[in-house]
């Protein structure tokens, strides 16, 4: 049965949120709030906590996932990135935007797409996710926390725990923070492409 854990939104408690990366540390998957709803997250390298996420999603092998980073200098350990893509990256983050980028060598195979070799990477204006990732070190690998039933994500924690205590380590209560994805942009071509319009406002930024 999964830990629930009430955070506040603007200042959260730095008690729990160690607790939080010490699940994550040993292997946990966790319900977290992001700038554009809440989302499932684990380690980068922790395989089976991402075998986890997508039996929950159940979703195949072909699934994007999302590398949640910090800021933008962790960005270039994960994706190959021009001087254009970092300005406009500068411009809209943190903020609800994912940038799919072409992958480092050190971004593992199981992350990436497997037919164009991108990533998804976005830095979110949560302070929840925020200091779970100042805290943990290193970025989350994530995916967007809405069922294969479900049109649209879940966005009350009492819900994501009813329905996923026993597939979580931990829901994290953050407040409401949304139903609408974020906006994705492409980057891997000369110039960017708006894939999805979500809740991130790139008026003036791409034509």
């Amino acid at each position: 049965m999964s830990q629930f854990f009430q955070i506040h939104p603007d200042n959260p408690q730095k008690r729990l949120i160690n607790q939080a990366v010490e699940i994550l540390r040993h292997g946990g998957v966790i319900a977290y709030p992001t700038d554009s709803g809440y989302a499932l997250g684990c380690c980068v390298g922790d395989k089976a906590a991402q075998d986890i996420i997508r039996d929950i999603r159940r979703v195949d092998k072909q699934h994007n996932f999302t590398i949640v980073c910090r800021d933008l200098t962790e960005i270039s350990t994960y994706a190959k990135v021009d001087n254009s893509a970092f300005r406009l990256m500068k411009t809209l983050t943190p903020g609800p935007f994912t940038f799919i980028l072409p992958a480092t060598r050190d971004v593992p195979r199981r992350l990436q797409n497997p037919k164009r070799k991108t990533i998804g990477l976005r830095i979110p204006a949560n302070n929840i996710a925020q200091a779970i990732i100042e805290n943990l070190g290193e970025p989350l690998m994530s995916s967007t926390l809405i069922l294969p039933e479900d049109e649209l994500p879940l966005t009350d924690p009492y819900d994501i725990r009813q329905t996923l205590e026993h597939q979580l380590d931990l829901v994290i209560d953050g407040g409401f923070c949304g139903f609408e994805p974020t906006t994705v942009i492409g980057l891997e071509g000369e110039t960017p492409s708006l894939l999805r319009q979500g809740q991130g406002d790139v008026t003036g930024v791409i034509d």
